[in-house]
């Protein structure tokens, strides 16, 4: 049952995020905000997700697993309904600040980490890449599902007699509804997805921990948090709010057309994280990690070099048949790096960093968005850090062998 659940609640989330994601800077902007506001206001979103997440995530195997979740369904049904009831500045900084709102139409908040533990107590080890590319293909299907119907929400809403920024609150309202769906069941979830008891009885149930929730394992997660900052950053660059918005000014597609290609782009992006698990039997999963990233991260430098819709589309599609194959493999890898009491602060601290990472890139990206002759620039940063990314992580974590490959286990 709980397997169940933490499955639904992730096609909530994820419709949600693509829900929104499609229309969220389009919406803001129509709020009157400028590019470098809108870049502000991203960043500040990540930002405050980052801090919000560490305290929840850190604390959530010694608190409880189920407890942290409904907390992290509660600041996003907080922040939805901000969004959606005012266009000042200061109130929306207030909402990214500590809800949660995801701008690229991927993971933000604490849910990942934990429903990653979560799901580790409640599947053997040899399955768990398995899980988490079904986890993840599910996620993807339902972020182009999100996707798909925001863009065609907006597109009907239109045709119906509303304005652009009305059509955009109704789909930002709509996203604080799915929160309130997503808390009802994360309450229904039983103490199977909690830190074995004996664990749990040593622990401290402190609500903030210095040493981050970590032990034996820190020092491996602490390098590898390092490094998904630098991957992070350079997709903070490129997400999905921002390149909605970039093929809308350089190619003036419509709302529904961005919803229909970035449904495309999700359902492959599921669709490649589902094929990792046969890889990573094969060459292992730090390998799986690298060597599918690095193709992805070429296609990303060419999108902006095509000269036409067509062409920009089908390198776009072709960089999300690969780009997502690296996600399951990773998610497995740092789970396999820790002991059972560390996971939910060890995804936690990986997430947070990623996220922080992510933050700090719109802020650049916003104002080079709004140049048409510099619109370009963020795909070329963004692929050169992540190709940078992959081959630091490979040198630094490949001499590590997992317990699982050591026991002759994938």
């Amino acid at each position: 049952m709980n397997v169940r659940i933490l499955f639904a609640t992730r096609i909530l989330r994820l419709f949600a995020y693509g829900f929104l994601s499609v229309v969220l800077v389009l919406y803001l902007a129509a709020a009157g905000l400028s590019e470098s506001r809108i870049g502000l206001l991203l960043t500040l979103t990540l930002v405050g997700d980052a801090a919000i997440s560490l305290w929840i995530t850190t604390s959530a195997d010694r608190v409880g697993r189920k407890r942290m979740l409904v907390a992290g369904a509660v600041l996003m049904v907080f922040a939805g309904v901000l969004f959606a009831t005012t266009h000042s500045f200061v109130p929306l900084l207030i909402a990214a600040t500590i809800g949660v709102i995801s701008p690229s139409g991927n993971e933000v908040g604490p849910f990942l980490a934990i429903e990653q533990a979560a799901l580790s107590e409640e599947v053997l080890a040899e399955r768990r890449t398995g899980v988490f590319a079904w986890y993840n293909l599910i996620g993807s299907f339902a972020t182009a599902l999100g996707s798909l119907a925001g863009g065609g929400l907006v597109q009907i809403l239109r045709a119906s007699g509303f304005s652009a920024l009305g059509s955009y609150q109704t789909v930002v309202a709509g996203y604080s509804l799915i929160g309130a769906a997503m808390m009802l069941l994360f309450l229904r979830l039983s103490a199977g997805i909690e830190p074995p008891a004996p664990r749990r009885a040593q622990a401290r149930p402190a609500y903030f921990q210095t040493d981050l929730g970590l032990g034996p394992s820190r020092g491996n997660v602490l390098r590898l948090a390092g490094l998904f900052t630098i991957d992070a950053f350079a997709g903070g660059f490129v997400v999905q709010a921002f390149v909605a918005y970039w093929f809308q000014a350089r190619f003036g597609v419509e709302p529904a057309a961005l919803g229909a290609i970035f449904f495309g782009a999700n359902v492959l992006a599921g669709i490649s994280a589902l094929s990792a698990t046969a890889l990573a039997r094969r060459i292992g999963l730090l390998a799986t990690m690298v060597a599918t990233h690095i193709p992805s991260n070429v296609l990303l430098l060419l999108v902006p070099l095509m000269p036409t819709l067509p062409l920009a589309i089908a390198v776009l599609l072709a960089r999300f048949s690969i780009s997502q194959m690296d996600v399951p493999t990773r998610q497995a890898y740092t789970m396999a790096l820790v002991t059972p009491d560390e996971r939910s602060a060890a995804a936690g601290v990986s997430g947070i960093a990623r996220t922080i990472g992510a933050s700090l890139s719109p802020l650049a990206a916003g104002p080079l968005y709004a140049s048409a002759a510099l619109a370009g620039v963020p795909f070329f940063i963004a692929g050169g850090l992540k190709i940078l990314y992959d081959l630091l992580v490979w040198r630094t974590f490949r001499s590590v062998t997992l317990p699982e490959e050591a026991a002759g286990r994938r």
